[in-house]
């Protein structure tokens, strides 16, 4: 995996976002367990995705690849359970849900690319 790459963009750009998330279902809905569990599991998407390419082995890479795969469907199950108790508008959740499954089918990709090498 390159350096400028689209999967490690849009994780770092999603990670962002999901620290704003959590910065307004702390404070402005008073949330604070599954906002936690989004924020951990959302920036560990990226995290992992730049541990990869910073692998020293493809193993390695793949390792990584596949936890930061797993993480994103982590993510989907916790934005799901925000919008269904109404801690997340519908428009709100559309967006971030979509840039979510969006990173999951880039990982999964990478993987099987990634695993046919």
């Amino acid at each position: 995996m390159k350096e400028d790459n689209a999967a490690l963009d849009k994780s770092y750009k999603f990670a962002i976002r999901t620290v704003r998330l959590y910065q307004y279902l702390t404070g402005e809905k008073r949330e604070y367990v599954l906002s936690k569990q989004v924020l951990r599991s959302g920036t560990s998407i990226g995290a992992n995705t730049e541990e990869a390419v910073g692998g020293f082995s493809r193993k390695d890479f793949i390792a990584k690849i596949s936890i930061a795969y797993k993480e994103a469907r982590e993510t989907k199950y916790w934005l799901r359970l925000l919008k269904d108790c109404g801690y997340l508008e519908k428009i709100f959740f559309d967006s971030i849900f979509n840039d979510c499954d969006e990173l999951c089918r880039i990982l999964a990709q990478t993987l099987i690319t990634s695993r046919k090498q």
